[in-house]
């Protein structure tokens, strides 16, 4: 039965008004089937990898922005009112988040009591009145999210670290940027250009090296001094480390979840994937990329060296269910090619035409 439609009751007959608990078997049926069905336990926020999740990158409310930025609040509330049984359309997170929970399906059969696991939280500054809207839009993809951060209008960043968040994905551009700026993962999340199948059973995470996993030291030396300065600088730096960026961290959380899998003996059959597909060539520059991360007790499942050549054929191929970068030029050119990319604004690349850019972006329906 779906949300929203129950069977209506068997109506009472003739003396049902005397008899003791009348028409109870009935009663506990219809309540029974309204119950939620029966989900794990939430870890505690402290033991899990969270990701907090907008409203906006969860789902798509293009209408419903429309409305807000058009007429404004008292009608964007009303209108979510009126719809508040119609579910909310997959947005560009979506596939991102059931793989999350494809994880933790097989991370709790091999440990049913570890709390070492994905926890999604809903983060969004709608109103409380609107919850009711995205509850029944999540029960209706069966999506397991439990907990809820509601601001009414205010920004919700504040509450991300109360939430111990490992990683933040909005479809708001500057919520993002304070994200970062408070030292939180962050990106901004862009649908793509057209769908294109993603794996069911195994998550696939891409990242761009500097700006992302890294710092932008080395940008700063490309546009400072130019390529041929940069690859000398590499050359001699490659045996120190790159000190670390803004997802080094969401990497390292991966990481610690795919060895729970490889103590098992399933490193080849382990159901996270990760991957750096940097603009890096391997000869001249490649080698300080891996060793950072060696150095850092991390690694990724594969290394793509492009050498400057276009990202968004290759992520074509890998189908990541999500891939981040600094530039937008790689996000644009990933959409283009069917991926789910997300802009993360750290470091040098960050100009402002670029900045008003990935605004523009975020804003367009």
């Amino acid at each position: 039965m779906e949300p929203g439609e129950p069977r209506a009751p068997r109506e009472p007959g003739p003396g049902a008004e005397t008899a003791a608990a009348p028409g109870w078997e009935e009663s506990k049926t219809f309540y029974d089937n309204l119950a939620p069905k029966k989900k794990p336990k939430s870890p505690k926020p402290q033991n899990a990898v969270t990701i907090a999740v907008s409203s906006r990158a969860l789902f798509r409310m293009d209408e419903e922005q429309r409305i807000y930025t058009e007429q404004g609040v008292e009608e964007y509330v009303r209108y979510q009112l009126e719809h508040e049984n119609e579910p909310f359309s997959p947005g560009p997170a979506f596939p991102f988040v059931k793989a999350l929970e494809a994880v933790n399906r097989r991370l709790r059969e091999l440990y049913p009591e570890s709390e070492d696991i994905f926890d999604i939280v809903l983060v969004t500054n709608n109103h409380a009145q609107v919850g009711v809207r995205l509850i029944n839009s999540i029960n209706h993809y069966d999506l397991f999210i439990e907990r809820f951060c509601m601001t009414g209008g205010n920004s919700p960043i504040c509450y991300l670290k109360a939430y111990h968040t490992n990683l933040y994905l909005s479809a708001d551009a500057e919520k993002v940027r304070e994200a970062i700026d408070e030292g939180i993962a962050a990106a901004t999340i862009f649908s793509p250009s057209r769908d294109v199948a993603v794996s069911q059973s195994q998550l696939r995470v891409a990242f761009d090296g500097d700006a992302v996993l890294f710092s932008d030291e080395s940008e700063r030396i490309v546009k400072a001094h130019g390529l041929d300065r940069f690859f000398e600088h590499e050359k001699a730096h490659e045996n120190k480390p790159l000190a670390q960026g803004p997802l080094k961290g969401f990497l390292e959380a991966l990481g610690r979840l795919q060895k729970k899998f490889y103590s098992k003996g399933l490193r080849l059959e382990c159901p996270i994937r990760t991957y750096l597909v940097t603009a890096r060539s391997a000869a001249s520059s490649g080698a300080r990329a891996l060793k950072t991360l060696r150095s850092w007790g991390l690694e990724t499942d594969e290394a793509l060296f492009l050498a400057g050549a276009p990202k968004g054929p290759l992520l074509e191929k890998i189908r990541p269910h999500i891939f981040f970068d600094d530039q937008m030029f790689h996000v644009a050119g990933a959409q283009e090619m069917g991926t789910v990319a997300a802009h993360v604004p750290y470091g040098v690349a960050q100009t402002p035409k670029q900045t008003v850019a990935m605004k523009q972006a975020a804003s367009a329906p």
